[in-house]
C-alpha cells in the first residue's frame, strides 16, 4: 500500500530549503578546506603565489604525490555524495525510499572518506611489496 505524501506548509518548506542551502555550503566548505590542506602538502613554492613542480627524487616521491592525488579526488568525491545525500534527506519529505536512498548516500560518504583516512597505510603496504622503502 503507498502511503500519500505529507503537504507541507510555505514557511515548513523555505525552512527546508534554507537547512539544504546551508548544508551545501558548509559541505563545499569542507571540500575546499581539506583540498586546501592536500594541497599545501604536496606543492614547492618559488615565490609568492608562484608553485612549482620539481621532477621526482624517488619512487619514493612518486608514490607519495599519487596518494596525494587519489586522496584529493577520494575526498571530493566523498564531499560530493555528502553534499548530495544531505539535500535528499533534508527534502525527503517523510518519504521512506528518498530517506533510505540518502542513507545510502550517506554512507557512501563515510566510505569514501574513510578510504581516504587509510590513503597513508595503503600506501605504505604498496611501498613495502615495491620494494621502495
Amino acid at each position: 500500500m503507498i502511503r500519500p505524501r505529507r503537504t507541507t506548509t510555505s514557511q515548513a518548506h523555505s525552512l527546508k530549503i534554507a537547512l539544504a542551502a546551508v548544508f551545501v555550503l558548509v559541505a563545499i566548505a569542507l571540500g575546499v578546506l581539506l583540498s586546501y590542506a592536500l594541497a599545501a602538502t604536496a606543492a614547492t613554492v618559488d615565490a609568492p603565489g608562484q608553485v612549482l613542480a620539481a621532477p621526482p627524487e624517488s619512487l619514493n616521491t612518486v608514490i607519495d604525490n599519487l596518494r596525494n592525488v587519489i586522496v584529493g579526488l577520494l575526498v571530493a568525491l566523498a564531499t560530493l555524495f555528502l553534499t548530495i545525500a544531505g539535500v535528499r534527506y533534508i527534502l525527503a519529505g517523510g518519504d521512506p525510499g528518498e530517506v533510505e536512498a540518502a542513507k545510502k548516500g550517506l554512507r557512501y560518504a563515510a566510505l569514501g572518506y574513510g578510504i581516504a583516512a587509510l590513503a597513508p597505510l595503503l600506501v605504505t603496504v604498496l611501498k613495502s611489496i615495491v620494494g621502495a622503502e
